[in-house]
């Protein structure tokens, strides 16, 4: 299955592989150099199939669970200041997509939409500590039964140049489901209220719509940020 943002990329890739085939078969007299264009057609057609593909995931949804938005790696769990929409003190949970991870955005939680928003921006390496703040990106706050409001920011990378958000104002979302998809390197940073259990470390993979990220501490729990 491959992601609907994906389609169009897909099918004009799909026909520039057909023809670069075609013309090398029929115009290419050496056997060598003819072999080596169809090989390196074919393996862009699998790079463009493989980054837009969108696995099929059924989350067990917990309104005590903030779940992976995103495939990847955890990069960042620090204790931050959110200056855009709460302007208090959260926690910060950064996870950055390679090239080869699945890039679809998926609700990290059940609740409303009460903020969504498109910031143009640089084109800043992911893993950049200004790529937050400074690159193309998208803010969305979901208000949960159990944690309040938390937000979650999509940050384009040094090779993406287009975020897709599907995200609105005033709309019920569920966890897991699709959010929107960023093109071609990313990543994606969570803020979430201090008072909750942080259950995943650092450099951990994660998977989208699977993984917990935090849950809501039981009485006589502490919080620990590894």
């Amino acid at each position: 299955m491959f992601h609907r943002e994906g389609q169009k990329i897909i099918v004009i890739t799909f026909i520039l592989v057909v023809a670069a085939i075609l013309l090398a078969q029929f115009f290419v007299p050496y056997p060598g150099l003819r072999i080596a264009i169809q090989i390196v057609a074919l393996l862009l057609l699998v790079a463009v199939l493989q980054f837009f593909r969108n696995p099929k995931r059924i989350p067990i949804k917990s309104f005590s669970e903030i779940i992976a938005p995103a495939d990847g790696k955890v990069v960042v769990i620090e204790e931050v200041e959110e200056t855009e929409y709460f302007n208090d003190k959260r926690i910060q949970v950064s996870i950055f997509m390679s090239p080869i991870n699945v890039h679809v955005t998926r609700y990290p939680a059940s609740g409303e939409v009460k903020y969504s928003k498109y910031h143009p921006g640089k084109y800043l390496v992911a893993w950049h500590p200004k790529s937050s703040t400074d690159n193309e990106r998208t803010t969305v706050v979901i208000h949960t039964p159990m944690f309040g409001d938390i937000l979650y920011r999509q940050i384009a990378g040094a090779m993406a140049r287009r975020i897709v958000n599907y995200a609105e104002v005033g709309e019920s979302v569920q966890q897991g489901e699709d959010a929107g998809f960023i093109k071609f390197g990313s990543r994606i940073d969570l803020f979430l209220p201090l008072d909750c259990g942080i259950a995943v470390q650092l450099n951990q993979t994660v998977k989208g719509a699977k993984t917990c990220i935090a849950a809501v501490l039981e009485k006589n729990e502490e919080r620990e940020i590894i």
